[in-house]
């Protein structure tokens, strides 16, 4: 048997990860100058944002290899293999710290396979990628074959997104301060996306709101493939209103579509910040 692991980077709506038994590695943050474990039973984004609004300067951390190994130990021990979808290594050394555990788990284990895959993918276009690994898992019950389905599927996953507030793109050295400045001024959105490598890359920049959520969209109609039948994820930061925009901006060309709406989580929110609405799918590139 093979268990599916993945990071709460990955924003994975928890209904999700009960319905295919994925196991979701708790990550750590500090915000008020207190210590937060992030995981489903103390999960609050709506606090955390609302913190965030107030003045809050959030930090993060990446995944140790102490910790892989203390969360993969109980089920190679049960005679289990494991496959971890792991968060972008462009964006953090979570990935190297899961590879790190694996190699020495091995020692230990050499009957078992600790298949690890950085997926180049966040929020929840590294969901979204779970999701179908857990299905193809699912249909054919083996790991090999998962394994193929997810390196060919990654290039293909894209993720398009727009920040209501680009001084926390500064923070995080995105975009230059008198960027930030002058951006926030004139009401400019930049659209982003995550490259071939899971870099974030900006790639445009429009004036208003609805004018980026717009530019998303129509994102999905140059690069999405078979969209009627897809299943698309959004996520936002604390902006359902504008996640609903989109959303309806979507089903209005393609009712057939399924759209899963959620939050990002504090991990990626800390990042991002408030209003951060994102759009993720399978194209003909990413």
């Amino acid at each position: 048997m093979t268990r599916i692991f993945t990071d709460m980077c990955s924003d994975l709506p928890e209904q999700l990860a009960k319905r295919y038994d994925i196991s979701v590695i708790p990550m750590t943050y500090t915000l008020g100058g207190r210590d937060r474990v992030l995981s489903y039973q103390n999960n609050d984004p709506a606090g955390f944002y609302a913190e965030m609004r107030a003045g809050a300067m959030p930090k993060t951390s990446q995944i140790n290899s102490e910790t892989f190994i203390h969360e993969f130990l109980p089920v190679l021990k049960a005679g289990d293999d494991i496959l971890y979808l792991a968060f972008s290594s462009a964006l953090s050394g979570t990935y190297n710290s899961a590879r790190i555990a694996a190699e020495q788990l091995a020692v230990d284990f050499p009957e078992r396979t600790v298949c690890i895959i950085d997926t180049k993918c966040a929020s929840m276009g590294q969901a979204l990628l779970v999701y179908l690994a857990a299905k193809k898992l699912e249909q054919c019950g083996d790991l090999a074959q998962t394994r193929s389905y997810v390196y060919d599927t990654i290039p293909s996953l894209n993720h398009w997104f727009t920040v209501d507030d680009l001084h926390h793109l500064h923070r995080g050295g995105r975009v230059s301060k008198s960027t930030a400045i002058l951006g926030t001024l004139l009401s400019i959105k930049p659209v982003l996306h995550v490259d071939d490598e899971g870099r974030l890359i900006a790639v445009s920049k429009v004036k208003g709101r609805k004018k980026a959520l717009t530019a998303i969209a129509d994102r999905l109609e140059e690069q999405g493939m078979d969209i009627d039948s897809q299943e698309i994820f959004i996520s936002h930061g604390d902006a359902p209103e504008d996640a609903a925009f989109l959303r309806d901006l979507i089903l209005q060309k393609h009712p057939g579509c399924r759209i899963t709406v959620d939050y990002i989580g504090p991990v990626i929110g800390a990042h991002s910040g408030p209003g951060t609405v994102a759009l993720f799918f399978l194209g003909s590139k990413r």
